[in-house]
């Protein structure tokens, strides 16, 4: 009866084993599912941030866009030219021309 014992108890210990193994191995099958998960998650998100951004950049860029700086038309000092539409002074001087 020695031998039917010890085969019971080995039978109980294998048993347990096998069924911790079985513990341990889906424990860690979820953590890799819930890691690749997490990871997926992550990364749509973080593209929706990148692309969120570059459209906040390129909307603000067309709704903020420079004005163009003007060219200077003429060489001529803006203080010496005359006013369009003003009339333009004779020369005033003592002598008369001669005839």
């Amino acid at each position: 009866m020695a031998a039917r014992g010890s085969k019971s108890a080995q039978a109980r210990t294998e048993a347990e084993r096998a069924r911790l193994h079985a513990a341990r191995k889906s424990w860690h099958d979820g953590r890799i599912r819930r890691r690749v998960r997490d990871n997926t998650i992550a990364g749509i998100v973080g593209g929706l941030l990148v692309i969120g951004a570059i459209a906040s950049q390129v909307v603000h860029a067309q709704v903020t866009a420079p004005e163009p700086t003007p060219t200077p038309t003429s060489t001529v000092a803006p203080s010496d030219a005359p006013l369009p539409g003003a009339p333009t002074p004779e020369p005033t001087s003592g002598e008369t021309p001669a005839e």
